[in-house]
Order: structure tokens, then C-alpha cells, then sequence
């Protein structure tokens, strides 16, 4: 009988640990024209917002086939469904409901991308947002890099002290809480960028050299969280879904400005394909666009471990 796991099903913390490795066999099945990851779907409801589906799997020894849909409607309780089948004999292996499995599949592909773009002795991260997202990114940092130190920066300070808090007790590691966006990034070898700033809340010039930056927020001409500078400054610019980037309602930030046509698919860094850090001073620039159909993945080597 399928399973059907809810939040609360997923809250241990070695879970961020399977799923970056899951997809780190994903992003290889990608690079590898063998992971099936079409761009999302919106279907619109007037002015009440979107019903929003990805469907994706992966081919091979034992290809998964699935898909995720969630609604951007006003409310207070917001929901999503993954289901996955097993494409080789028709079985549903299980469903998924809820926001944290979402949650935790960013978090893990920003991780992915901490493993190979930031500089192998990182020790120091400085986070922009205190949400979900800034979690998990760090989660994943965490589980990608022997940390010593986090410090955290968000417009509200009893979220940034409770992120402070929680976040040194679920990974035993310092957890400092800044008084500014400079004061955060300062001197840290990791940046993650997960706010919902319509406007550049850090600039190349708040970074130390060598630094890696994750960029989760937004991204699009209607706003953005990270300085254009960053671009220019980084050696190396990645994302998950280079066709995503093209298939936003508004143009992608970088399109346009020469930056975009710099920018490398992860997935072939993570093959071997393309080139990513060069030296301990290059800038490297991370872009999560959210890989369509990596959910089901995921969800996949979730259920097969509980």
C-alpha cells in the first residue's frame, strides 16, 4: 500500500542528508540527458492566484516517474501534493503533503551547490532572512561543510534572534545575530541570500574574496535581492534550470546583460562537463531557480527511508 507522509513525517535532521544525495545522483541523471525536469506549469485563477504543477523522474536501473502541485492563493495554511510511481511497474510508492518537503528539496539543491562551488575549507556562513528557506539552506550547508560559525541578518529582529536560537541547537554550531546586512556577510566564506527583497540587500563589495554566494529570493526584473555587481564579480555563475530562467513571466535579472550568457548549468559542473572554482579567490554565484520534477526524487528517497 502507498505511503502517505505529512510534515510532520519529516523533521529529522538527517533527512537534509538524503536528500542532497539523492540529488546529487538527479543532477548526474540530468547532465546525463536522463532526468526528466520539463519547466513548471501555471494555470491561473483570476486574481486569487495559481494552481502551479512540475512533473518529473528520473530513467534508468529504476526510473521514477511524478509530479508536485501547490497553489500561490491568499490564505493562511498553504499545502502542496507530491506523488511518485514507480515508472518500471506502475506502483505508487507514495504521496507526500505538506510545505516541508519543498522546502527541504531547496535546501539541498542550494547544498549541492555549496559542495561544489565554494571553497572546499569553508568554515563561515553570513544568511540574509530568517524564513524556511534560510533554514534549510543552512541545513544543507551544514551537512556539505564543517561549519564553526553562522551569522544571521533579517529586517525583524525577534525572527532573527528565534532563527539564531533554533537553528545553533539543531546544529550545534555558533549562531550569531547581526545588526545589519554588511555585518552578516562580512568575512563569511558562504552567503545565502534568502529574502523576499524586491531590492539588493547585499553588493559585491560587502564580500570577502573568495566568497560563494547563494541567491534564493528573488530574481527577476521586478526585483532582486542580490546587487548586479555580484555578477560582474563572480568568476563562475551556476543554476539549477537554465530553462526556468528563461520561462519567468518577467525577464530572469542577468538577462541581457552579458552576465546571463556566463551562466553554467550545475549539473554539468557537478559531471565534469563544465568548469567551476578555479582558485580560492574567484567569487562564485549560485542562482536556485527550483529544478522542476527534482521533488519527486526527493520524495522517492524519502519514502524508501521510512
Amino acid at each position: 500500500m502507498a505511503k502517505v507522509l505529512r510534515d510532520e513525517d519529516l523533521v529529522d535532521g538527517a533527512l537534509m542528508t538524503v536528500a542532497i544525495d539523492a540529488l546529487e545522483t538527479a543532477f548526474l541523471a540530468r547532465a546525463g540527458n536522463r532526468l526528466i525536469s520539463p519547466p513548471r506549469h501555471h494555470v491561473s485563477f483570476a486574481d486569487r492566484g495559481d494552481l502551479v504543477f512540475t512533473v518529473g523522474g528520473i530513467l534508468g536501473d529504476k526510473p521514477l516517474a511524478g509530479f508536485r502541485a501547490y497553489e500561490t492563493f491568499e490564505g493562511v495554511e498553504h499545502s502542496q501534493i507530491v506523488a511518485v510511481w514507480s515508472a518500471d511497474d506502475a506502483r505508487l510508492k507514495g504521496i507526500v503533503l505538506g510545505e516541508r518537503l519543498g522546502n527541504l528539496r531547496t535546501g539541498a539543491i542550494g547544498g549541492l551547490a555549496i559542495r561544489h562551488l565554494s571553497a572546499p575549507d569553508a568554515r563561515t556562513v553570513g544568511i540574509l532572512g530568517s524564513g524556511a528557506q534560510a533554514r534549510t539552506q543552512l541545513a544543507a550547508a551544514d551537512a556539505v561543510r564543517k561549519l564553526d560559525r553562522a551569522r544571521v541578518y533579517s529586517r525583524d529582529e525577534e525572527k532573527r534572534t528565534a532563527f539564531a536560537s533554533e537553528m545553533q541547537h539543531a546544529l550545534d554550531i555558533e549562531v550569531e545575530v547581526a545588526g545589519s546586512a554588511i555585518e552578516a556577510v562580512d568575512d563569511a566564506d558562504i552567503v545565502i541570500c534568502a529574502t523576499t527583497s524586491q531590492t539588493p540587500v547585499v553588493h559585491a563589495g560587502d564580500l570577502k574574496p573568495g566568497a560563494h554566494v547563494n541567491t534564493v529570493g528573488p530574481k527577476t526584473y521586478r526585483g532582486y535581492e542580490l546587487g548586479l555587481d555580484i555578477a560582474d564579480a563572480a568568476a563562475v555563475i551556476a543554476t539549477d534550470s537554465p530553462e526556468q530562467t528563461r520561462a519567468y513571466a518577467s525577464p530572469f535579472f542577468l538577462a541581457g546583460s552579458g552576465n546571463d550568457s556566463r551562466m553554467v548549468d550545475l549539473a554539468d559542473i557537478i559531471a565534469g562537463k563544465a568548469t567551476g572554482r578555479r582558485s580560492p579567490e574567484d567569487t562564485t554565484l549560485f542562482c536556485s531557480v527550483g529544478l522542476a520534477g527534482t521533488e519527486v526524487v526527493v520524495a522517492s528517497a524519502i519514502l524508501d527511508m521510512l
